[in-house]
Formats: structure tokens, C-alpha cells, sequence
């Protein structure tokens, strides 16, 4: 296989590149897909973490924020720009870098499950806080909750989390911070037990792909 690359005179990068393309297209398709055990109370597999997750555990802080930035924007795409998914995957994708930096963890599928977990939490977190201050706002500045849906720009289809309260529900019918909060703790606890349970079948051919990769390059 090296050498017929050689003779092909295909660069790791182009394999690379359409691998990593390939890849975030089959799980923005599973993130919009309800494939049975993949769910557990109504919440999905968080797919785009679980990339992100794999891709942050070999590489530098900078280029995990960059992967959670990027599928994050594609996640507010198929859904709203409010509340953001980039922030949280951003975050997640820093954080799984720094602690594989400092081998907090070993880089097997029970860390890498466990990695997930607690990232899915985080993800959810931020989304639920980001909602929050939304409602915050709203208090301080009245005139923006008195608007008809038809101005009110970011709030028509997302959710929260992957498949949590929908936004347009805090807006039109008034969710209290506490209601948030409530609705935050089963979906944070079942996407993280989700995500985490089929992490590992993500991660394991894209991790064994990205190996392969360095080999490629140091023909």
C-alpha cells in the first residue's frame, strides 16, 4: 500500500484531508440520523464531540480548539447560531489536549470513554449557561423578549444540547433559570453516558487512520 502511494504520488495531506472530511460528514449524518441505541431519554449520540475527542487527544491545545470551533459553526448550522455549539466543543477540545499532555490519562478506550464523558457534560453545561444568559437578558433589557417571533433572529430551531429544550420554548412560553437547570441535569447525564458508550467504535478507526497516516509520512 506505501509504495503503490509512492507511485501514485498521493501526499499524506490530500489522504489526510479527505479522510477528515469524509469522517465529519458520516457524523453529521449520525448527529441527524436516530439509529436505535444510539439514544437514551430522548438525547443522541453527540457524534462531532466524539470526533473532536479523537482528534484533540494527539495534538496540541490549538488545534483542538480549532476542530471544535469549526464543527462546532457546522452543528449551529444544522440547527441555530443561538446558543452556539463552537464554545463548547472549543473548550472540549483544549481541555482533552492538555490532558493527554500532561498523561493525565492512558490513551485507551475506557480513558477515551471517560474523556467523553465528562466533555459531553461540559458541552451541555455551556449550552445550558449560554441559555441562561439569554433569560438574563431578557430581564435587563425587556424589549428584546417582547418581540414577535418573526424578529427574533437566533432562537427558532436549536436546542439544547443535541436534541434538549428547544430555545423557541424559553422564549415564546418563559423558562425559568431553575426549569433550565432542571431540564440540564437528564440531558447533560444522558448524552454524556450516550456519547461515551459509543466513543470507542468512533474512535478507534480514526485514531488507527491518523497512525497509519504517520507512518505514510515517515517513508
Amino acid at each position: 500500500m506505501k509504495d503503490w502511494l509512492k507511485l501514485q504520488g498521493l501526499p499524506p495531506i490530500a489522504l489526510d484531508g479527505g479522510a477528515i472530511a469524509l469522517s465529519v460528514l458520516l457524523c453529521v449524518m449520525l448527529l441527524l440520523l436516530r439509529i436505535p441505541g444510539t439514544e437514551l431519554a430522548g438525547v443522541s449520540t453527540n457524534w462531532l464531540l466524539i470526533w473532536v475527542v479523537s482528534w484533540s487527544i494527539k495534538r496540541s491545545a490549538l488545534e483542538g480548539a480549532m476542530a471544535g470551533l469549526c464543527l462546532g459553526w457546522i452543528q449551529d448550522g444544522l440547527t441555530a447560531p443561538h446558543p452556539t455549539h463552537a464554545l463548547g466543543l472549543a473548550l472540549a477540545g483544549v481541555l482533552t489536549a492538555l490532558l493527554q499532555k500532561q498523561r493525565y490519562l492512558q490513551e485507551d478506550f475506557i480513558s477515551v470513554a471517560l474523556i467523553v464523558f465528562a466533555m459531553a457534560v461540559l458541552v451541555e453545561t455551556t449550552l445550558a449557561l449560554e441559555i441562561s444568559l439569554h433569560i438574563q437578558l431578557q430581564d435587563w433589557l425587556p424589549t428584546w423578549a417582547d418581540a414577535p417571533p418573526s424578529q427574533d433572529p437566533g432562537f427558532h430551531s436549536t436546542t439544547l444540547g443535541v436534541q434538549g429544550i428547544d430555545s423557541s420554548t424559553v422564549d415564546r412560553v418563559g423558562l425559568t433559570l431553575g426549569e433550565v437547570w432542571q431540564h440540564h441535569q437528564r440531558i447533560a447525564l444522558s448524552s454524556a453516558i450516550v456519547s461515551s458508550l459509543w466513543a470507542p467504535i468512533a474512535y478507534y478507526p480514526l485514531n488507527r487512520w491518523w497512525e497509519w497516516l504517520e507512518d505514510i509520512k515517515s517513508i
